[in-house]
């Protein structure tokens, strides 16, 4: 499971499925009616429904039919769909290189002029969450629902008891590698059989040592991208990390599914862990009072000494997207508009997302985070706020092809299947596939 999909368990129950409104008309019928489709379960699909009920019943005469699907069905029926030129109105999904097939396909509409003349819905939405929206410097999706950075987690309770303080750059980290393996703690616990979990460090470390620019390349599809010496830079560290016992013994063979990595951080016999915002939840209903009592720190990922990324920056899952069919009818398209417009931004919207214990795209929610929750949920919304790029997951970024080329030897370099520089080439024969 990539770390998108991780997202979507979080957001959607994951494989679940749930019930079916099969009445949706595709993108280009019924100028009357727009359809809408997306994943099933909770706590996804409940708030889904109740947005799309608060429009209809505004709306009487232009109406949202909405029909759920189980996320690996979802992606099949999508691409389907579209590729058949029977998309629905609005098109759910995670940005980044999905989006951008749609757009080289010329399959959804840019939104870049109608935000702009919309710049009240525009200004409603966290500015970091529309990278992952825009392609080519134009936007083709509206960024909905949640955003969940990727952070490092630590239990206070075994820095308290070595009397230690938490990692303020890539020296600090190194050096705490040493002193909890000299207790017999694993310094970090780390998930290695399912491969995203991996790629977190990776994604990272290259943020921080290069800013936003190289992985950009990549992206963009330029030619020998992965050479850029800051990326043997990083890829060096993170070897120089494996090979100092920075993970615990055997993290090829732990899943992020058990959630075992979990376990191994709140049991104390992990002092760290880099993994996605969704994990506080995990660990607060499998911890027993571990959350509950303050054993949890959270932070975002610190610099690297010399390095030229902006330590603000963050990674993970800067959003939803919803885009809109190139194929519906002008007067569909006017309704996803209205939707977008009117719905998606209101406060109801908000508080919903809130309530589902997530942090919504949309700024101003702070008042709303209250319980033994609001400080992580704030601290979760000051990352996204003041990040001044969300990069996106990389198997989120790039194509399927290109994202299982990467996942595959991100797993051959932690296990030392493959030196640093057979990466880089690897990883170059799959630019802009």
């Amino acid at each position: 499971m990539t770390a998108g999909a991780a997202a979507a368990a979080g957001l959607a129950a994951c494989g679940s499925s749930g019930p079916k409104d099969n009445s949706g008309s595709s993108g280009g019928g019924g100028g009357g009616a727009a359809s809408y489709w997306s994943l099933s379960g909770p706590p996804g699909q409940p708030i889904r429904q109740q947005s799309i009920d608060r429009f209809n019943k505004a709306n009487p005469s232009t109406k949202i039919t909405p029909n759920f699907f189980a996320n690996d069905d979802y992606k099949q029926k999508i691409k389907t769909a579209i590729g058949a030129g029977q998309a629905p109105t609005m098109i759910w999904g995670w940005g980044g290189g999905g989006l951008k097939s749609y757009v080289d396909a010329n399959q959804v509409v840019d939104l870049t002029d109608w935000l702009t003349q919309n710049a009240a819905v525009k200004s409603k939405i966290l500015p970091s969450s529309f990278g992952a929206a825009t392609v080519n410097g134009k936007v083709y999706a509206l960024p909905i629902e949640t955003v969940q950075p990727i952070v490092l987690f630590w239990n206070k309770k075994i820095f308290d008891k070595y009397k230690q303080q938490p990692p303020q750059s890539w020296g600090d980290i190194m050096n705490l590698v040493s002193v909890f393996k000299g207790k017999g703690v694993a310094p970090f616990s780390l998930a290695g059989q399912s491969r995203w979990t991996n790629m977190m460090w990776l994604e990272f470390l290259l943020d921080r040592t290069a800013g936003s620019e190289v992985f950009n390349n990549v992206f963009a599809g330029k030619a020998n991208a992965w050479s850029d010496p800051a990326v043997l830079d990083m890829l060096n560290k993170i070897v120089a990390l494996i090979d100092a016992g920075g993970f615990e013994k055997g993290f090829s063979s732990v899943t992020a599914d058990s959630n075992a990595d979990q376990a191994l951080l709140y049991t104390g016999r992990a002092a760290m862990m880099v993994h996605g915002s969704w994990s506080y939840g995990i660990q607060k209903a499998n911890g027993g009072d571990f959350v509950k009592s303050g054993g949890l720190g959270w932070m975002n990922f610190p610099p690297v000494e010399g390095g030229k990324g902006d330590p603000t920056n963050t990674v993970g899952n800067p959003g939803q997207y919803l885009s809109i069919s190139s194929k519906a009818s002008a007067a569909q398209q006017d309704i996803a508009k209205k939707f977008f417009s009117t719905t998606l931004v209101d406060d109801d919207e908000k508080a919903s997302w809130v309530k589902s214990g997530g942090v919504p795209v949309l700024t101003g929610a702070d008042s709303l985070y209250t319980g033994d929750d609001a400080q992580f949920l704030k601290d979760m919304s000051s990352i996204a706020q003041n990040a001044k790029v969300f990069a996106q997951s990389w198997d989120q970024a790039l194509s399927p092809t290109a994202a299982d080329t990467l996942l595959d030897n991100i797993a051959k370099l932690f296990q030392g299947q493959i030196k640093p520089q057979q990466w880089i080439d690897n990883m170059n024969g799959v630019i802009g596939k």
